[in-house]
C-alpha cells in the first residue's frame, strides 16, 4: 500500500506566561493527546491587548522559562513569534495565527485557550477572522460555564471549529503564584523544578 503523507497538526498556545506553570503544561498535554497534535507552540505574548498592566517579568525571561517548561514533552516548542513590537503596539492573535498559517500552509492549525479567555472572544481583535483561520480548543476553567455560548453568537459553521475539553479542572493562577513567590512561599507544587530554579536565580517576582 502507498504511504499517504501525514498532515501536520499544530497547536498555538499563546499567553502571558508570567510565570509558566504546571497548569499550562497539563492543558497543552491534554490538548495534544486528545487532538493528536504533532507540535504545540508555546508563545509568550509581548503585549496583551486586553491587559492594561505590563507583565511582571521581561519577555526574555518569560521565553526562557517557556523553553524550560517545554523540555517536558518533545511535542512542545518555545516560540518567539509574539515578541514585543518595536513600536510598543499590542500583539494580536489573528496576526500570529496568520503568520503561522503562512509558514505552514498545509498544516491543520489549532488555537489553545482557556474558557475564561474564549468567552471574552467578542472583545478580541477581529474575532470572525480568528474562527476562520484556525480551529479552537477550549479548555474548561472553574467558574466558567461553556454549556451556553449564545452570547458569542457563533454561526453553525463557526461552532464546528470550536472543540471543548472539559476533563481538566485546574484553577492554577499565575497571579496567585506571583503573590506567594513575593513573600517567599514555595511553589514546588505549581512550578516545575527548572522554572522554579530559574526564578530563584534571576530573582523574579521576589519582594524588593
Amino acid at each position: 500500500m502507498p504511504a499517504y503523507p501525514h498532515t501536520m497538526r499544530i497547536g498555538y498556545f499563546g499567553g502571558t506566561f508570567d510565570p509558566p506553570h504546571r497548569g499550562h503544561l497539563a492543558l497543552a498535554r491534554l490538548a495534544a493527546d486528545t487532538f493528536a497534535l504533532d507540535r504545540v507552540l508555546f508563545a509568550p505574548t509581548g503585549r496583551q491587548p486586553l491587559k492594561e498592566d505590563a507583565p511582571h517579568a521581561e519577555f526574555a525571561d518569560r521565553l526562557a522559562m517557556i523553553r524550560l517548561l517545554c523540555s517536558a514533552d518533545p511535542r512542545f516548542e518555545a516560540s518567539d513569534i509574539d515578541l514585543p513590537h518595536a513600536d510598543g503596539s499590542p500583539n494580536y492573535t489573528i496576526d500570529t495565527l496568520e503568520q503561522i498559517r503562512a509558514q505552514e500552509p498545509a498544516a491543520e492549525l489549532f488555537s489553545l485557550v482557556g474558557a475564561d479567555s474564549f468567552l471574552a472572544l467578542p472583545r478580541w481583535h477581529e474575532p470572525e477572522r480568528l474562527l476562520a483561520v484556525a480551529e479552537w480548543i477550549v479548555v474548561s476553567r472553574p467558574d466558567y460555564d461553556l454549556s451556553d455560548l449564545r452570547a458569542l453568537a457563533l454561526t453553525p459553521e463557526q461552532r464546528t471549529r470550536v472543540h471543548f475539553l472539559t476533563t481538566l479542572d485546574d484553577d492554577t493562577s499565575a497571579t496567585e503564584i506571583r503573590v506567594r513567590l513575593r513573600f517567599g512561599v514555595t511553589q514546588a507544587d505549581r512550578l516545575t523544578p527548572e522554572v522554579l530554579l530559574y526564578i530563584a536565580r534571576m530573582h523574579l517576582y521576589h519582594a524588593s
